[in-house]
């Protein structure tokens, strides 16, 4: 008797804030620059994304040596979203031109990210901060593709990749904190004021708008109080929820300030 398969398990990943990390991006590049071209990058960017666990499965069987039902599943899937892929590339072709360079950029760190989770490591600090880095470059891509310069394109993928930083140092010592653990509040702690004083320099110097500053504001204030002792102690599924709920928030004020203009 053949064994039974969870497609579910199969076809979707299990890191729910991932799903956060690609969202932030997308409509922020859709929102600032809405376009065709931009549509297909969402589009392109989207099957790739899903394409990450079955082929995370897919490489994790084949590195064992180990050929099981859910291989072939994995691999059916792969193909699946990589024709989504290429479907979302066909109608961004129209987009302007260069609006690939930032996908192509982060290939090597999606790369990366995709060996780690193919060794069951991709829980490690390192490939999340790649690949929250990597989903970044969709923001830039989109915005290229619409027609905006690559300045402005290539500042809001660094305004997105410094917030994923500090999303991503300060929610694990936000679980290891509510685990009952001693946690590391000056990684989190600096890479949140890091990334506000990089998003007032690019305000400044007139590559991001204004509104970064608040934007950051609140992500700092967030960790600040989620690592203090007067924080709630809740599930992690609740600190997912609610980072999720900081980073859309985080996303419709930037491009709020985009909307004001410079």
């Amino acid at each position: 008797m053949s064994e039974a398969i969870n497609l579910r398990s199969v076809a979707l990943p299990v890191e729910h804030g991932g799903w956060g990390m690609l969202g932030e991006p997308l409509l922020l590049g859709l929102l600032v620059a809405p376009s065709w071209a931009g549509l297909g990058v969402g589009l392109a960017s989207l099957g790739a994304f899903l394409a990450h666990h079955p082929a995370k499965l897919v490489l994790a069987d084949w590195r064992r040596g180990s050929a099981q039902p859910r291989t072939a599943a994995a691999a059916s899937f792969v193909l699946l979203y990589g024709s989504v892929a290429a479907v979302g590339l066909a109608v961004a072709r129209s987009g302007q031109r260069g609006w690939w360079l930032p996908l192509v950029a982060a290939a090597p760190l999606a790369l990366v990210q995709l060996a780690y989770a193919a060794r069951l490591q991709g829980r490690h600090v390192l490939p999340e901060l790649l690949g929250g880095i990597a989903l970044g470059s969709v923001v830039a891509a989109e915005m290229r593709a619409a027609g905006l310069p690559f300045g402005q394109a290539l500042a809001a993928w660094a305004v997105l990749a410094a917030k994923a930083v500090g999303a991503v140092l300060y929610v694990r010592a936000r679980l290891r904190y509510d685990r009952g653990l001693a946690p590391d509040r000056a990684w989190p702690m600096a890479s949140n004021a890091g990334a506000l004083l990089m998003g007032t320099a690019l305000a400044g110097i007139g590559y991001a708008p204004w509104l970064v500053v608040p934007a950051f504001t609140l992500l700092l204030a967030r960790a600040a109080y989620g690592l203090s002792r007067f924080h709630r102690q809740v599930r992690p599924q609740v600190v997912g929820i609610q980072e999720m709920v900081y980073g859309f928030s985080f996303v419709l004020i930037v491009a709020a300030g985009y909307g004001l203009g410079f």
